[in-house]
């Protein structure tokens, strides 16, 4: 994609929060080049809070942002469609502290954007192109990222049940794919944890309509929308938080029972050494391929 991107018209959705269980008022407005991804607070005087690693609040149970004490939690599910759909530029109106849960995936908001329709801007496009490989770990998870042509990912989980166990998936990210692969897939829990998380003040919304409740030998939902349902919401996750880069990535992304937490990390020390990246354009991409001859791929190490 040359240009940058906007909305074509505004559209709007509504619900409750995951956690809060408030109800909150969601509008997608487009915006001019050079804005970004900006959450702006209708209920606070249009307080604005960019969607920018420097402003990542809390990573436990979502992502949350917060700027001088203003809070926008579980905007990871937005983010990810946003950024999967090549959305460069919008402003996120919001009337309440909390991004709607609404399904428990990224569907509602695929489903949003198509009705917004897409606007190109005059001003060309900007890349975060990874050049050297990182990794981080922590107690057994990692996360690595590496150069690559485009923009892929492969996420690895395991957990001890036996409808999950160990699961894989790996895309080659854009607008098609992850609406057909990725987007449809819930957020979910288990059973058992409910009454500790509800004492903690959280999931305070959940319900088998917005999550996957899973008891300690099987699924109270009626069924999956895909077997490995788990594995491509974690890797939708994953999506939402590479957004906090602020560019589109030129990279390839691993993650190895990572969550929140670990992605940030990953995005946070990425944008702190400017040796381990640049910003490009798709012209300057395609000039380089033709002095050189190649696209500078480079191979991450196998997920163990």
């Amino acid at each position: 994609m040359v240009y940058q991107t906007t909305i074509a018209r505004p559209v709007e959705i509504a619900g409750i929060g995951l956690h809060t269980a408030v109800p909150a008022r969601l509008r997608l407005v487009p915006a001019p080049a050079g804005t970004g991804i900006v959450f702006r607070r209708t209920d606070l005087d249009d307080f604005q809070i960019e969607a920018r690693a420097e402003n990542v609040a809390r990573v436990s149970y979502a992502t949350s942002l917060m700027k001088r004490g203003v809070l926008i939690s579980t905007t990871e599910h937005l983010l990810a469609a946003l950024y999967a759909c090549g959305i460069d530029n919008i402003i996120v109106e919001l009337d309440a502290i909390e991004v709607p849960i609404l399904d428990g995936s990224s569907q509602p908001f695929i489903e949003l954007l198509a009705r917004a329709g897409l606007r190109r801007l005059r001003r060309r496009r900007r890349y975060l192109q990874v050049l050297r490989p990182l990794e981080v770990a922590e107690d057994g998870r990692r996360i690595c990222i590496a150069p690559a042509e485009t923009f892929s990912i492969r996420c690895f989980i395991d957990f001890p049940h036996p409808r999950i166990g160990a699961q894989q998936v790996e895309l080659c990210v854009h607008r098609e794919s992850f609406a057909r692969e990725l987007a449809p897939a819930r957020t979910f829990g288990f059973l058992d944890d409910v009454e500790r998380l509800r004492a903690l003040g959280l999931i305070r919304g959940g319900s088998l309509q917005n999550a996957i409740v899973l008891t300690r030998d099987g699924i109270l939902n009626d069924g999956l929308r895909f077997p490995d349902e788990f594995v491509r919401h974690k890797a939708l996750d994953l999506i939402g938080d590479l957004a906090l880069l602020g560019w589109p990535l030129l990279g390839r992304v691993e993650a190895h029972k990572a969550g929140h937490a670990l992605h940030v990390a990953l995005v946070s020390r990425l944008l702190a050494d400017r040796s381990l990246w640049k910003l490009t354009t798709a012209d300057e991409r395609e000039d380089t391929v033709r002095r050189t001859g190649h696209r500078g791929r480079h191979a991450l190490p196998a997920a163990p």
